[in-house]
């Protein structure tokens, strides 16, 4: 492993990855062989093999931060920025790190948490913690924790330290349980603490914004068995929690036990009694396309006809109405139904369960809710809509030819459906309804976004290039105020889609029409764009103002 400088500086590091780039392209042996060894997509690839797979310069980043020894580059770029700020602030230097163990809403602020850079950072600095028993919970230090109970039993339900949390709440909400180094020491911690008197039910006031860590939500409360089932997943401390009598009908534990790719936290929190109605549950497995938890949800009295009160989702109104919107399988529409999901439900706008499953180019779906029919007997709109969702261009057109006057007479929550289907990565039916003359700026979605904010929000570069093509606008303006720009911005730093191209996205925005980027002289992390501070990743980024320049050069030039 190679080891960082005392005083690491990002721009060397970003020029690092992009010289590696660059040697992988001239067919550098040293290069390829550098991504064979830290490249996990490369292991075991031969030279030709990892030639041929154009690895990009997020790829670079990757292979320098585990020459490095971390999983990412961002977070290399977490470690620097952290000891930068050890360095310069050594008062704060426990708060800082305290914030890369604890996600915004326990620490402040709207970060999440970052393990493996509060890992590196402590065997920086193993001495940073002192003997601070609250902050010997973060980190599972059972020997510490024991001697300050021998000391002081009633420590135990003290809230305290530079979090002011109380000691279950500060073991259980470490993010450091993700890392298996101090998985054991955490259960070991969680188990002591609620053999000594610790009462299962610690809370923190949520210190998310508005909300701060100088005053914390009143209303809005963190639990133990929040961190423990729905922020780190662990089924060992969940089941410990709940067997001392936490309270599984705490407002969050359910809801985010979801989040994760295990059903073991949600089994326990429902075999806990659990309530779910109430909870959007139901809506959130829906969300996650995971059938197995959507039955144990099911099997535990879930109401598949529970109306949401959710302003978010009180369009959609029950669980069915919201899993054929997200475009789920016939598999999760036929558990629903079996639980007793009522086929015959409308949206609040009064469209059928069974015309939306249509809309939204679920053919079996739509059996299933009126069977022996398969869209006949529709008005011509809704028939042309069904046959764009579903690809069937013959019917489409078809349609078209004997009513020529069919899109302009869309409404706007059927014009709504491109945005949607471009959310959802239809691409197929998108193409199709653009092709026929779907009006490309249409809004919908959760956001009321064009199609292309949605296809650049998700990284999906040869749909936006289509779109672009075919008319579509950079200045297509979403429901958070802003344009392409603003949406290339959030999807390229947090890469909602995995395998995302946002990098293809700037190229077609840039070709056509939206402006390049010039360097920020007040903050090298991001860029001015007609005069507006913006921040890309860095990919993006550098061909923003390598763009911006070749603009400049060509203007001077005239």
């Amino acid at each position: 492993m190679k080891r960082l400088p005392a005083r690491p500086d990002l721009g060397h590091l970003k020029k690092q990855a992009k010289e590696l780039l660059s040697l992988y392209r001239d067919g550098d042996p040293g290069a390829i062989e550098r991504f064979r060894a830290s490249l996990p997509a490369a292991a075991g690839r031969s030279d030709p093999a990892i030639t041929q797979m154009a690895l990009r310069l997020h790829d670079a980043q990757s292979c320098v931060a585990r020459e490095y020894g971390l999983a990412s580059w961002r977070d290399l770029q977490g470690f620097v920025l952290a000891r930068r700020a050890h360095n310069e602030d050594p008062a704060r230097a426990v708060l800082n790190w305290l914030r890369l163990v604890y996600a915004g809403d326990v620490a402040g602020g709207t970060d999440n948490t970052r393990p493996a850079v509060a890992e590196r950072l402590l065997q920086e600095h193993p001495g940073l913690l002192g003997d601070d028993p609250y902050l010997a919970c973060a980190v599972g230090d059972e020997a510490l924790l024991r001697r300050t109970i021998e000391h002081d039993p009633a420590w135990v339900n003290r809230a305290g330290g530079p979090l002011r949390l109380p000691p279950l709440v500060a073991v259980t909400q470490s993010g450091l349980a993700k890392l298996p180094a101090y998985r054991e020491g955490l259960r070991a911690c969680t188990k002591l603490l609620l053999d000594a008197g610790a009462n299962p039910n610690q809370t923190v006031g949520s210190r998310w914004p508005p909300a701060s860590l100088a005053q914390p939500s009143g209303t809005e409360h963190l639990s133990a068995l929040y961190g423990a089932a729905g922020r780190t997943h662990d089924a060992v401390i969940t089941k410990l929690l709940l067997e001392a009598g936490a309270d599984p009908d705490d407002g969050e534990s359910l809801y985010h036990a979801l989040d994760s790719d295990s059903t073991a936290c949600l089994q326990l929190l429902l075999e806990a009694g659990a309530r779910i109605t109430g909870t959007n549950a139901l809506f959130r497995v829906l969300d996650r396309d995971d059938i197995k938890a959507l039955r144990l949800l099911l099997a535990h009295g879930a109401d598949p006809n529970e109306m949401t009160a959710d302003p978010y989702l009180v369009a959609w109104r029950t669980p069915l109405l919201w899993g054929i919107r997200r475009r789920r399988s016939v598999a999760h529409i036929e558990a629903l139904l079996a639980a007793g999901a009522d086929p015959q439900v409308c949206t609040s706008a009064g469209t059928s369960a069974h015309l939306l499953a249509l809309r939204f180019g679920l053919t079996d779906v739509a059996r299933l809710l009126a069977p022996g029919s398969g869209g006949e007997g529709l008005p011509p709109s809704e028939a042309f809509i069904a046959a764009c969702a579903r690809c069937d261009e013959a019917s489409a057109r078809a349609l078209l030819a004997k009513h020529p006057g069919l899109i302009n007479g869309l409404s706007a929550p059927q014009l709504s459906l491109l945005s949607e289907l471009s959310s959802q990565g239809h691409d197929e039916a998108v193409r199709l309804m653009v092709t026929l003359g779907w009006p490309i700026a249409a809004k919908g979605g959760d956001w009321d976004a064009s199609a292309l904010n949605q296809a650049v929000f998700r990284g999906n570069a040869a749909l936006a290039r289509f779109l672009l093509a075919h008319g579509a606008q950079w200045t297509e303006r979403h429901g958070y105020g802003s344009n392409l720009l603003g949406s290339l911005s959030w999807g390229s730093c947090n890469e909602p889609q995995p395998g995302g191209d946002w990098l293809g996205c700037a190229q077609a925005l840039v070709e056509h029409g939206m402006p390049a980027a010039q360097p920020d002289p007040a903050d090298a992390s991001t860029v001015l764009i007609q005069g507006e501070r913006m921040r890309f990743s860095d990919e993006v980024a550098d061909y923003l103002l390598s763009a911006g320049a070749q603009g400049s050069a060509l203007v001077s030039q005239v």
